[in-house]
């Protein structure tokens, strides 16, 4: 017998928790939060001419913007994050991700060195009269400056040596920065040069912007402590790091600003305090000074107004999937630890919680097999997603199990099928 029957469909289940922890009532679900589409226009700037803007935000005047736990991943305050903009130097943070993957994975390695060639040298070196380490031309730069030159001085020639040497020209390593931005979970963004220059390719949007950054602060700790460094000398000229942040004393050691007519001004930043990092992202500002304020002012709002609360602890069980055709009829599922979002400090505040897996799990069931993901709402917007993996298995059931396992689901299908016909 087939442990499926014929016309079985496998099922999105949705299973709403009560989030008991958070001593808050939990609210009806309501509709998700829809992303934008289309490439923004950089607007101008002001909390006055915004309909959307809430007592309780902070005082930031960003069109596009997002602060999130680096912890897990959970979003604090969110406003049009997922326009596509054209991202300017912040592109380099994909350039920065890509490159440390091939050295974490040995792949390359810092003492490897790269030839400065003429288009490097004219489109991004110093006869380019923009951001540049001044490389030579000609002449052969390790890997350990290169990622330096382009972290610390934002130097465009750097990252079209690293392009060129990786993978012989820009176009080709473009490609590989898509690809890899799909691999960490990027779906739209797309590169179209290693460095943002403007070209219509390359385009992100803000929420991605944060997502990229928590992948470097997480997996890559042995590179990270680059962006805190405060200048670079390369050629004897000495250059400062141009994250306004930095110098702010607010437990700031990163990422990175970026600009262009096109883009307005925008930046990627992070701080640590009492042991919580945040991440804060601005786009689509003014000038120098208002990016550097609402960086900041993103900041401190997320480290005075929010504190950690624990969800579930780490093994306890946060709910269960079906099973089909097993000796048990459900499966518990866990997080891979301790599950845990910032919480407004005073309290208060309402989530939703949920379950999502592809259901039912056909038997067998592996322990600590990937079965679906918690997630959690903050009002309409998603702020936490959560794997979860079976606690324990689940052996196949007898036949005589697996066929009223059958019949049942059988029948809930065809009743489904009736019911959408009405």
């Amino acid at each position: 017998m087939a442990l499926f029957p014929r016309g079985h469909k496998v099922r999105l289940v949705l299973a709403t928790l009560i989030v008991a922890a958070l001593c808050a009532p939990v609210m009806a679900a309501t509709k998700a939060h829809r992303p934008g589409s289309g490439l923004a226009h950089r607007p101008a700037s002001g909390l006055a001419a915004r309909k959307d803007v809430k007592k309780d935000d902070p005082p930031i005047n960003a069109p596009h913007a997002i602060l999130i736990d680096a912890e897990n991943g959970s979003v604090l305050f969110e406003r049009d994050p997922d326009v596509m903009i054209y991202p300017a130097s912040l592109a380099k943070l994909m350039t920065a991700e890509y490159v440390f993957h091939l050295i974490k994975t040995g792949k390359l390695n810092l003492t490897d060195e790269f030839t400065v060639s003429e288009n490097a040298w004219r489109k991004g070196g110093a006869p380019s009269r923009t951001s540049t380490m001044f490389a030579a031309l000609h002449s052969r730069v390790s890997v350990d400056a290169l990622i330096h030159g382009m972290i610390i001085q934002s130097a465009n020639d750097a990252c079209i040596v690293l392009a060129e040497g990786l993978d012989g020209n820009e176009a080709a390593f473009a490609a590989k920065l898509t690809q890899r931005a799909r691999e960490i979970g990027l779906a739209k963004s797309t590169f179209a040069n290693s460095n943002g220059l403007p070209d219509p390719g390359t385009q992100v949007t803000t929420r991605e912007l944060g997502i990229l950054a928590r992948q470097l602060i997480v997996n890559y700790p042995e590179l990270y402590p680059i962006y805190g460094q405060r200048d670079f000398t390369w050629n004897k000229i000495k250059q400062p790091n141009r994250n306004p942040l930095l110098a702010m004393d607010i437990g700031a050691d990163g990422l990175k600003t970026g600009f262009t007519k096109e883009a307005g001004y925008g930046l990627v930043g992070s701080a640590v305090q009492n042991g919580i990092r945040l991440i804060a992202v601005v786009n689509g500002l003014s000038s120098p000074k208002e990016r550097a304020d609402d960086g900041k002012k993103l900041l401190e709002w997320g480290f005075k107004n929010f504190e950690h609360r624990i969800l579930f602890a780490e093994g306890q069980t946060i709910g269960t999937a079906k099973v089909f055709g097993g000796a048990d009829g459900s499966v518990p599922l866990v997080a891979p630890g301790m599950v845990q979002v910032m919480m407004p400090k005073t309290g208060g505040e309402r989530l939703i919680a949920r379950i999502v897996y592809k259901g039912p799990v056909p038997a067998p069931v592996v322990k600590d097999q990937p079965v679906g993901e918690l997630r959690v709402w903050r009002g309409d917007k998603v702020i936490l997603n959560m794997p979860l993996k079976a606690a324990e298995a689940v052996d196949k059931g007898s036949l005589s199990q697996r066929a009223v396992d059958a019949v049942a689901e059988l029948v809930i299908g065809l009743f489904r099928a009736g019911a959408q016909k009405l």
